[in-house]
């Protein structure tokens, strides 16, 4: 079995192949081969090292007929450009996640035309699918029942692109399964251009030493999910099989991933209970209304019952999130002594 991960040394493509090599089957059955495709390639990586993983290195619309040079069995689709940087600059991104999407689907089809396997291919959408329109405002709780009317241009091309995967699915090309990711927090590493950044980056830096900003009003109430809980879910859709019943995927409906929901406040008041007022204290409010615009378009409260029918299960509170980035990013955390310990540890 030949598995592909695009963006594969992107926080969630590098969490989804360590999974992966750490069981090294999929759906029961070997994996004889991972590719990691990305335009940046971290070559010290314990994934970039493994015997059973490939590197693609450049940009993917480039590198198609490298990643299709041998049978794809299973397509893990997760390079994108982000919200920010897609309302910053339009044809980034139409170009980075619609028209690069729509060649990796076209080349998914020529490998099944050509006689070869059917490609299972997962694509990673977005909460921001959905946004709030005074002439369609979202109902109080969210579902994949809701219609989706995206307020960015990342919402929208990950939108058409879910319309493709749906598409090129029916049509019998590829099998095709849409995993709506919630906003992952907390993120390790440096900032990027996400809009919902700063919802890694108010905990992250402060318990690294260093001020953050938030761009929003503290009562905001977002949809969350950890990078455990992310990768778990990108995985379990991955795997489950088609047809009725609990634990199996329906036609080509997008599964929501579980949120946790809680407001800005809260998760600065987890900061503060957990690590101190002086680590709280570097967090500053400062309302930035573009950044407001789009995070607060999106719903924060959804219906979990589909995720949960394949085994899915939101984050218990922010508490848990947070103690289970500090558990595994120590490295990053310098006022990580000042935690108590894990209730019932």
């Amino acid at each position: 079995m030949r598995i592909v991960i695009t963006g594969g040394f992107g926080f969630l493509g590098r969490q989804v192949a360590d999974a992966l090599l750490t069981t090294r089957t999929f759906r029961g059955a070997p994996i004889d081969r991972l590719v990691l495709a990305d335009r940046y390639v971290q070559a010290d990586t314990k994934a970039a090292t493994d015997p059973l993983v490939d590197v693609v290195q450049g940009d993917l619309a480039d590198r198609l007929d490298e990643v299709f040079a041998k049978p794809v069995d299973v397509l893990i689709h997760l390079a994108s450009a982000v919200s920010a940087e897609c309302e910053a600059d339009f044809d980034l991104g139409m170009s980075a996640n619609l028209d690069t999407t729509r060649a990796l689907l076209e080349a998914a089809r020529a490998q099944s035309a050509a006689g070869g396997p059917t490609p299972l291919v997962v694509f990673s959408s977005s909460v921001a699918v959905y946004g709030s329109d005074p002439a369609l405002p979202l109902p109080p709780v969210v579902s994949e029942s809701t219609l989706p009317t995206p307020r960015s241009s990342y919402g929208a091309q990950k939108l058409v692109c879910e319309q493709l995967v749906a598409e090129y699915t029916r049509r019998g090309f590829i099998d095709g399964r849409v995993t709506r990711l919630m906003t992952v927090s907390v993120r390790p590493g440096k900032p990027n251009a996400a809009a919902s950044g700063f919802l890694s980056g108010i905990i992250r830096e402060p318990l690294a030493g260093i001020s953050a900003t938030c761009p929003v009003r503290p009562d905001l109430r977002v949809a969350l999910a950890s990078p455990r809980r992310t990768v778990d879910g990108i995985l379990r859709v991955a795997e489950a099989d088609r047809g009725e019943g609990p634990g199996r995927l329906m036609g080509g409906v997008p599964v929501n991933l579980p949120a946790l929901t809680v407001t800005v406040a809260e998760m600065l008041a987890t900061l503060r209970r957990l690590a101190g007022d002086a680590v709280a204290d570097l967090v500053t409010i400062a309302p930035d209304q573009a950044v407001e615009a789009i995070v607060g378009s999106w719903p924060a409260v959804f219906d979990n019952a589909r995720a949960t029918a394949l085994g899915l299960e939101p984050d218990p509170d922010f508490e848990a999130v947070v103690r289970d980035y500090m558990e595994d990013h120590a490295d990053a955390v310098e006022f990580g002594t000042r935690l108590a310990a894990r209730p019932g540890r």
